[in-house]
């Protein structure tokens, strides 16, 4: 019975396990700065894909490994940003860890 009740506890820790990691992804995000709202540790940005999607990427200099590769978007830049991306309330969202390009 004792192990009975191991082997469930496993069984249902490694499915937790298993879900949290399935449920953010590591992604590239395209598109066009709309709008910037500064935060206390750095700045929301809505970009805009070519598919019209969505995202509200949060950048700041703790998640993107320090003042070197901090940069300060503008309205109207085309941006390519690679993170974390996760789904909220109907809104997307990505936490900014690269910024592979701004034009």
């Amino acid at each position: 019975m004792k192990n009975i009740k191991r082997i469930s506890f496993l069984f249902v820790l490694m499915t937790f396990v298993i879900s949290c990691a399935t449920m953010k992804k590591n992604n590239v995000v395209t598109g066009k700065v709309d709008l910037i709202e500064s935060g206390k540790d750095g700045y929301t940005a809505k970009v805009t894909t070519d598919a019209k999607e969505v995202y509200f990427a949060i950048i700041s200099i703790v998640n993107l490994g320090g003042p070197q590769n901090y940069k300060q978007l503008k309205i109207g830049d085309k941006v390519s940003l690679k993170g974390e991306i996760w789904e909220t309330e109907g809104e997307k969202h990505i936490k900014v860890q690269e910024i592979v390009s701004v034009k």
